[in-house]
């Protein structure tokens, strides 16, 4: 029998050789990324503005961070900026250097990397595919310990589009503070959630120092390329840390300058937000119909990206992988996924036109 080929989601030039098709044809369906593309208005302000890379950027990023906080309403002494979120992934997980650490899964493998290389052990606590994906927070609350230093969520999660409100989120914060365990919230998708979503943790940032939030614009500002990301917390001693042992000038001049220009540009904002809640709300109503008819289960979205599982005997995620990048589209066949137990595929939410064409393939399996 002839091998399957194992692919990534960012896999594209691997997926384009193998299937014959140019990179240039392929609607990336994997990659959650805003299909508007970068704002016209920051291309614009950046192709007037292109001499800005023969200076120096602040080396506090004091305007930078002051309109982080007017986007985020958070105070501006409590954020560190970045090149991308993961560097302060890694910066975080490098400074708080746990000997254990908890990580919500499934989620992002670069957490788990990056943990590796501190010599800690981790543990997952898996989200059960019986409760939709949904944290149960009385049994994460009995799971957690003192041997734990370091607890890591991703909210809404990546890749089951799950999402733990506020006020369950603050009792996690709670108990690990009480526990004397710092907490690392990936808010990555959180601006995608669905108007009046009570998700992120900002608000309790001056109430609580034993956690961090961090974010970037590689998702919601199509900006992947770009490497600015950002993070928010009221610890100020982990603060200095933090930048003492970052790299100075760690964000370049472009970035610092386009990241304040993404933050303030409220139309692109405001038509993503209704671009992605409509199609997300049309996906799942076309998508809960071929549910009915048992071919799939599909879980209620908080991010850009919707999971589904391939119920349809005989059906693997890999089928319907290969099945939607034959019509060039490329999804997430999720079979990589720790714990993801089961036929799954993830894909995110594209053009009204993209989206149709993908439905079909589920309608064909």
């Amino acid at each position: 029998m002839e091998k399957k080929p194992e692919f990534h989601g960012s896999d594209l030039e691997k997926i384009a050789e193998y299937y014959s098709i140019d990179q240039e044809d392929i609607v990336r369906f994997g990659a959650n990324v805003n299909p508007l593309g970068l704002s016209a208005s920051v291309k614009k302000d950046l192709a007037d503005n292109l001499d800005i890379i023969s200076s120096y950027p602040d080396r506090n990023y004091t305007s930078l961070k002051k309109t982080i906080g007017a986007y985020c309403n958070a105070d501006p002494r409590h954020i560190v900026v970045g090149n991308g979120s993961t560097e302060l992934i890694s910066l975080l997980i490098s400074q708080r250097a746990p000997k254990k650490a908890l990580v919500l899964g499934p989620t992002y493998s670069e957490y788990a990397r990056e943990l590796s290389l501190v010599g800690g052990t981790m543990e997952y606590y898996h989200l059960k595919e019986s409760n939709d994906f949904c944290l149960n927070i009385p049994d994460f609350l009995d799971t957690l310990t003192e041997d734990f230093n370091l607890v890591i969520i991703c909210n809404p999660n990546n890749p089951t589009s799950s999402a733990i409100s506020r006020n369950d989120m603050e009792q996690v914060i709670r108990r690990c503070r009480e526990l004397d365990i710092f907490v690392m919230i990936d808010e990555t998708y959180v601006e995608f959630a669905p108007e009046g979503t009570q998700i992120s943790s900002i608000p309790l940032v001056p109430q609580y120092d034993n956690f961090m939030v961090i974010r970037g614009v590689s998702k919601f500002f199509a900006a992947p390329g770009l490497r600015f990301g950002y993070g928010i917390t009221s610890n100020e001693a982990f603060l200095r840390a933090l930048l003492t042992h970052q790299n100075p000038w760690s964000l370049n001049s472009v970035g610092a300058f386009a990241g304040e220009r993404m933050l303030k540009d409220q139309e692109y904002i405001h038509t993503t937000y209704q671009l992605i809640d409509s199609e997300r709300t049309r996906l799942c109503a076309e998508l809960k119909k071929l549910e009915s008819q048992g071919t799939l289960k599909i879980y209620k979205p908080y991010a850009n990206f919707i999971l589904i599982r391939i119920l349809k005997e005989g059906v693997t995620s890999f089928d319907v992988f290969e099945a939607a990048i034959r019509e060039h589209m490329m999804i997430r066949d999720c079979s990589s996924f720790e714990s993801l137990e089961g036929e799954y595929v993830r894909f995110c939410i594209m053009m009204p036109e993209d989206n149709d064409r993908l439905l079909e393939v589920f309608r064909k399996i």
